[in-house]
């Protein structure tokens, strides 16, 4: 997502803590994987003889306080100020060491992915003249071929994503890797809102347009209007609009705050918004951080850390809808942050 909307707002008051399995997902996924327990990037094991991590902390407020984690100043002291996108991660700090295996797992991997992408290249455009019903299950069905060719088994808790009145949806997760878009395709046809550079990547970026990627401007406040009105007008016509509301990505071990203007434009269309919980785990079932798209990687360093791993899961949680009501946007964020980080 690359909407600015202003600072981090507070917890609200009464929303109820995670129980049951809401906390043991919560858990699952924040507990992430110190640089002890990182896997062998070679076999995808953990380094460590024991299966039990130790926990984390509880959150002290709305960002995750992990033990190895950069520490996250206060939105005030960040670089650029609160209004600024803004992540702690690096490559340094948060990735388990790069493989010196994997070459072949690469090779194969790179020539099956450019394959799909090709094929989507070829087909998106016929499917798109044959409705939004055979449209929307192409792009399904190429979101899955792509997580499959690098590598990655989908596995999808609940859905649909669409309401069964055919309402417009926000629909919201944290940022992680770029496997959260293919993720969040594979289970419905979402409209994604996107930084303008995407536009200009090759092929990726004609791909993006023509599935109907909103590009927006990162910093530009003064358009910021304009996207809100987008977006609503988006929701209005029925559209799953994607967002992720962290405006960059975190590498999971750490959450950033929530950007309000995306709920704005919810409100404004009296659209629902759906919280989904995106997670990577290793093979074995322990949460990673090594697909993470952080810092100063380029989209090409990233891709190919995923594709040399031994394998890797992508676990989606569609949570409830939270219906819009007498919410502000803080309030809705607020909410929405809740809900995604804690799996409901």
């Amino acid at each position: 997502m690359t909407l600015a909307a202003g600072p981090e707002p507070g917890p609200v008051a009464g929303d109820p803590a995670p129980a049951g399995r809401e906390r043991g997902l919560f858990r699952r996924r924040f507990a992430l994987l110190t640089p002890a327990h990182h896997p062998d990037p070679d076999t995808g094991r953990s380094a460590l003889r024991t299966a039990t991590h130790p926990p984390l902390r509880a959150p002290a407020g709305p960002e995750i306080d992990h033990p190895t984690h950069p520490a996250v100043p206060p939105a005030s002291e960040r670089p650029g100020g609160p209004w600024a996108t803004w992540s702690p991660c690096t490559p340094r700090e948060c990735l388990p060491g790069r493989s010196a295996t994997g070459w072949w797992r690469l090779a194969r991997r790179t020539v099956v992915l450019l394959g799909v992408l090709a094929v989507a290249a070829a087909g998106v455009p016929a499917a798109a003249l044959l409705g939004a019903r055979v449209f929307g299950a192409v792009l399904r069905a190429l979101h899955r071929a792509v997580l499959a060719a690098a590598g990655v088994r989908l596995v999808v808790h609940g859905g649909p994503l669409a309401p069964p009145d055919g309402r417009g949806v926000l629909v919201v997760a944290d940022h992680t890797s770029w496997i959260d878009v293919p993720a969040l395709g594979a289970v419905g046809p979402v409209a994604m809102l996107a930084k303008r550079e995407v536009r200009d990547w090759p092929l990726i970026g004609a791909l993006a347009a023509r599935t109907g990627t909103l590009f927006v401007h990162r910093e530009g406040l003064s358009r910021l209007p304009g996207t809100i009105a987008a977006t609503a007008a988006a929701l209005r016509a029925g559209a799953l609009v994607g967002v992720f509301p962290e405006a960059t990505t975190w590498c999971g071990a750490a959450g950033g705050p929530y950007r309000r203007a995306p709920f704005q434009a919810a409100i404004d269309a009296g659209a629902p918004v759906r919280p989904v919980t995106v997670t990577l785990l290793t093979p074995d079932g322990r949460p990673t951080t090594a697909a993470a798209f952080v810092g100063e990687q380029t989209l090409g360093d990233t891709v190919g850390r995923v594709l040399r791993l031994p394998g890797l899961v992508c676990e989606v949680v569609v949570g409830e809808l939270i219906e819009p009501g007498p919410d502000d946007r803080r309030a809705l964020a607020a909410r929405a942050r809740e809900r995604v980080r804690h799996g409901r």
